[in-house]
């Protein structure tokens, strides 16, 4: 997440604030605390996740009750990944520590939830593996290019998250038959648009790295 001034905006030096038409001002990003609401929140989705794995393992894995527990810790896990991207970018709250620990947040809830649900045999180890491995290919091939460019997350990228989530949140759920089917169908499509991301992730990357294009220009995840 970053703040970066283009043709449409304007950064005053005295002020510290970069104006966008229609837009209250953002203040800059060496203005930005590094104790701030978001980075907050972000540390919360870090916290949650040791809590989630708890709640999901008590009773053998199995009870309703922790279940439902575990999959409202996720889920507020989830909706702080929302909210703490949206705050950094209205209020100008981003910081090179919400850079580096939101995708951190973001990897360990999602990696632990997989992780878990394939212990306890509600999904298949390959699943887990492919959604695993994507992730921490990912980060190693930004760590690559990071010198040419960053490339941020795109709509592909967000979807991917949105849909992974959703069917994490419903294989969670203590379910059976059609509702359970469904999950499972999710979970298919979020591995399908893991894969297509991931590619599409390298591809970007090939394109920073021999044409050294600016990161800002550049669209994926």
């Amino acid at each position: 997440m970053s703040v970066q001034p283009d043709e449409s905006e304007w950064f005053q030096p005295a002020s510290g604030q970069i104006r966008r038409p229609g837009f209250a001002p953002v203040r800059a990003e060496a203005d930005a605390p590094l104790l701030n609401i978001a980075n907050v929140l972000t540390m919360l989705r870090l916290a949650i996740v040791p809590l989630f794995v708890v709640a999901l393992f008590v009773g053998g894995g199995h009870e309703t009750g922790w279940r439902i527990t575990a999959v409202v810790l996720f889920g507020l896990a989830a909706i702080t990944d929302r909210l703490d991207g949206q705050l950094a970018r209205r209020h100008g709250l981003v910081t090179d520590f919400g850079k580096l620990a939101d995708p951190i947040a973001d990897k360990a809830l999602i990696g632990a939830a997989v992780i878990c649900l394939s212990l306890l045999g509600d999904l298949a180890w390959w699943v887990t593996i492919v959604i695993c491995g994507r992730e921490i290919g990912v980060t190693l091939l930004r760590l690559v290019v990071v010198r040419r460019g960053v490339i941020p997350a795109g709509r592909g990228g967000k979807l991917k998250t949105l849909v992974q989530s959703l069917a994490i949140a419903m294989l969670l759920l203590p379910l059976s038959g059609t509702y359970a089917e469904i999950g499972m169908g999710l979970m298919y499509l979020a591995v399908a648009l893991t894969v297509i991301t991931g590619l599409d992730y390298v591809g970007q990357a090939a394109r920073v790295w021999f044409a050294g294009r600016p990161a800002a220009r550049v669209r994926g995840r």
